[in-house]
């Protein structure tokens, strides 16, 4: 454990926990420093094919943390624009890691811990707990989690609770698609492995691939341009190393190398 984060590599699966329960999982400069790094570092890891990333204690992260907040205030413009882009990096870093990420949400997550939750590829809540974008309330906006929380929620529900602030539970938060799938907390954990099992009969190059697919074709505007370039990213997986292998193991009736 280092500043608040704890990572764990068991097999191909890394489990990154935010480990600062006694001031909510909130991120300061060192959390968010060591949460980048650590997604960067995994994100290239040829072993590690599923990254959770779960909290302990009872909030899942309540967002920025205050002393850290009033130290950038503080150190004028170009300390508060350094700490400002760190956090756009970090929401970056886990949003374009290539690794399938599995967030796991036991606690509210408020503000930035919010932003942590969009980024993620996959997200399971408790049942219970509760999400809010509060930054209004403290004449601020959302912006630097902005990209990720549009591209979760859509632009009309972030015009709802970005103005707001208002707290919405893990129903509304599936609803919105900010949640995948919601639980009992005594469900969460066996729902988890689930999932990362489901990750791991997935292979590796395409998953990574479909990550940046997904992204190309929500940019992009439909048309001849648009049909050319997915039609040539097809072809050439299917002529590719697991496209071969994954059509031999169908064929075969057998597990393909990659599955677990």
């Amino acid at each position: 454990m280092e500043n608040g984060l704890r990572v764990k590599v068991e097999g191909a699966v890394a489990v990154v926990t935010l480990s600062r329960p006694q001031v909510h999982n909130a991120l300061d400069e060192a959390l968010v420093v060591n949460l980048t790094q650590a997604f960067q570092k995994l994100g290239v890891a040829e072993a590690v094919r599923v990254i959770v990333l779960e909290a302990e204690g009872t909030t899942f992260c309540a967002g920025l943390d205050v002393a850290w907040v009033r130290r950038s205030m503080d150190g004028g413009k170009d300390h508060n624009q350094r700490d400002a882009m760190m956090l756009a990096v970090l929401m970056d870093a886990i949003d374009r890691c290539p690794k399938p990420v599995i967030a796991v949400v036991a606690g509210s997550a408020l503000g930035g811990g919010v932003g942590l939750v969009a980024a993620a590829d996959i997200v399971l809540a408790s049942e219970e707990v509760g999400f809010a974008l509060t930054e209004v309330r403290l004449g601020l906006e959302p912006t630097i989690i902005g990209p990720q929380l549009v591209a979760a929620m859509g632009a009309r529900a972030c015009r709802r609770y970005w103005l707001t602030a208002e707290r919405f539970d893990a129903r509304e938060a599936f609803r919105l698609g900010l949640v995948h799938a919601v639980f009992p907390a005594d469900k969460l954990a066996e729902a988890r492995d689930r999932m990362v099992e489901s990750c791991l009969k997935g292979a590796p190059k395409a998953q990574a691939g479909a990550k940046e697919a997904i992204r190309v074709i929500d940019e992009a505007e439909s048309g001849p341009d648009l049909m050319r370039l997915i039609a040539h990213r097809f072809a050439e997986q299917r002529v590719g190393d697991e496209g071969r292998e994954g059509l031999a193991a169908f064929v075969e009736k057998r597990k393909p190398g990659w599955s677990t």
